[in-house]
């Protein structure tokens, strides 16, 4: 098989199957798998290692084959083209629903003249690490490592190697070569494979349903079409949560550290997600992600955490991997996520403006939510002037940031309002004197005069995008004249080409060594905000170049290397896509107020 050329994170896709998930290159090699579930151990590592570490390659034998790909309308049924000198194939791949046990389905369809393929099958289990029994079954091979079993089902001749799996076949126009990649619990008998052909109109037809459901009729319909499909399959279906991306470790800064875990579901992610499920006509979702937002946070609010596993889990104990060298040597390669149990205020007021915003939207979560919010409100109102780690989860130390305090309003705000708008019991007077407080200090210790803007923390000189969101969430318009001069300092000091970074890394704020890229997220809440100031035609022009870093097939990492001209972070990341949608929903609405949705 030709050798592979350098990667790049935006020359893969996603699979999955709303329980596990997979990347495909766009060379044929599928280098990450997570099986059974997003957040357990992957079967191949071949993302952050070396082929070494596990993948899973169907490809012309032949080098440098011509290569297109695209999923097919309204679906996650992605088709790869590769063309050579002797002809043409399509290899299709996509994840049929299996309750539980993942499968990997691949077919390869000749187009054109023959052609020479090669597959490969490096199965590892334990991120890597751990290398496992192959032995020929019946209709292919069997691959067991502890609790983990592979199943390769193929028709096709298998040479079995030490540790890995070998064959060439050729392909010639109209034949049809289908193979399954199926987990199961090595100590269960193994699952029969399905039906190609039959799952494959099964998934598509599965997907285009999730599509006709999206209401959204505006001129980006593709892109939004695009972002929620991407955000129904990080959705884990037995539970509702949504992760935050289906990988870890993919840096934010390339050959640095900011490297992280992003396969789990974050509290603040409720307002932004909900927001854009509902209001694209996704209301089956965002029901069950409210379900699964009662269940994460209930109990006492001291102990909620910023974070949860897919289904709710606790303890996300952070690791590191020190035998796998990482996407382009950015190491440590980490697993868990040591931010899960931080003191972060903002959580309270995303989560209470997520139950408002399924209050205004008919989905209100009933008495336990409105009880559950009571219960939150005590603890911000005893809460709230404590420092804390903040939105960007700095890990050099507890600040006064203000996006906190701000988000701490938002949480009386949203209470003041379920009393006000939905007649629910609380102490009214009490929480609107603590809202006005709240405001005052903002805006008296969060804003330097001398700057003429709102800065990242009390006393601090530094801006931070995140105070972008000050008009978003109605805590002030956006053409206050404090405001608007925060908006265009962000524009002047943490823009690049149009990108937006989240602060300038300082090994004293956030302690870490200084370097990230522009932070997508970011870049759409300044769409946001120019469209609030009226300026609807540069919100248009850096949307438009925001839409246009997309790779090929329409997804979004969580950050964008300006100088490399190149996705960054994990991938594909719901957080962006979010944005995406959010903003895309703005431009249908009323001017100039349309992304102030949320406040009102």
């Amino acid at each position: 098989m030709a050798e592979r050329a350098a990667r790049r994170i935006e020359d893969y896709a996603l699979i999955g199957d709303c329980e596990s998930a997979a990347l495909v290159g766009r060379d044929g090699s599928i280098d990450w798998f997570c099986a059974p579930r997003f957040d357990s151990p992957a079967c191949f590592a071949a993302l952050l290692g070396g082929p070494e570490h596990g993948r899973f390659r169907v490809a012309p034998a032949a080098p440098s084959p011509r290569v297109t790909r695209a999923y097919r309308d309204g679906t996650l049924v992605l088709d790869t083209r590769f063309e050579t000198d002797e002809g043409a194939v399509v290899v299709t791949d996509f994840m049929p629903s299996r309750d539980g046990l993942p499968d990997i389905v691949r077919i390869v369809r000749g187009e054109r003249g023959s052609v020479e393929m090669a597959l490969e099958l490096a199965p590892r289990f334990d991120y890597g690490s751990a290398f496992p029994w192959i032995t020929p079954v019946d209709g292919g091979v069997r691959a067991v490592a502890g609790p983990d079993s592979l199943r390769l089902v193929a028709p096709l001749p298998l040479v079995i190697e030490h540790d890995l799996v070998r064959s060439t076949f050729t392909v010639r126009e109209n034949d049809e070569v289908a193979m399954h990649l199926l987990w199961s619990p090595s100590h269960l008998p193994m699952p029969p494979a399905p039906d190609a052909g039959a799952a494959l109109e099964a998934t598509a037809r599965q997907w285009r349903a999730r599509t006709d459901a999206c209401r959204f009729r505006g001129p980006d319909r593709e892109a939004v079409v695009r972002s929620m499909l991407t955000l129904k399959a990080l959705t884990y279906a037995p539970t509702g949560a949504i992760i935050a991306a289906p990988t870890t470790s993919l840096p934010e800064h390339f050959g640095g550290v900011r490297n992280w875990d992003y396969r789990y579901c974050w509290l603040r992610d409720a307002t932004f997600t909900l927001v854009a499920l509902v209001d694209a006509g996704y209301e089956d979702e965002a029901r069950a992600f409210r379900e699964w937002l009662l269940r994460a946070t209930a109990g006492r609010p001291s102990q909620v955490h910023i974070m949860y596993g897919v289904a709710g889990e606790r303890r996300l104990d952070e690791r590191e991997l020190p035998w796998l060298p990482g996407f382009e040597g950015s190491t440590p390669v980490r697993i868990g996520n040591g931010a899960h149990d931080q003191f972060q205020l903002d959580v309270f007021g995303e989560v209470m403006d997520g139950f408002h915003q399924c209050w205004r939207r008919g989905l209100g979560p009933g008495p336990t939510g409105w009880q559950l919010e009571r219960v939150m409100m005590d603890f911000v109102e005893s809460a709230w002037e404590r420092p804390d780690e903040g939105i960007w989860e700095v890990r050099g130390g507890r600040r006064h940031f203000t996006h906190s305090k701000v988000m701490a309003w938002v949480a009386v705000d949203r209470a003041i309002r379920g009393v006000e708008e939905h007649g629910f019991e609380g102490p009214l007077d009490r929480w609107r004197a603590l809202r006005a407080r709240i405001h005052q200090q903002v805006c008296e210790q969060g804003y330097d005069p001398a700057r003429g803007a709102f800065v990242q923390s009390y006393g601090s000189k530094h801006l931070d995008a995140s105070l972008l969101m000050m008009p978003l969430v109605g805590f002030l318009p956006a053409t206050d004249p404090r405001v608007r001069s925060t908006i265009e300092a962000i524009g002047r000091e943490l823009t690049d080409d149009g990108f937006v970074a989240r602060y300038r890394t300082d090994p004293n704020v956030d302690g870490l060594p200084a370097g990230e890229s522009a932070f997508l997220l970011c870049s759409f809440w300044m769409v946001d905000c120019l469209a609030l100031l009226g300026r609807i035609g540069e919100a248009r022009a850096l949307f438009d170049k925001l839409l246009a870093v997309r790779n090929d097939v329409g997804l979004l990492s969580e950050s964008y290397d300006v100088q490399g001209r190149r996705l960054a972070g994990n991938f594909p990341q719901a957080f962006s896509h979010v944005g995406l949608v959010n903003s895309a929903q703005c431009f249908e609405t009323a001017h100039p107020s349309g992304p102030d949705r949320r406040a009102r």
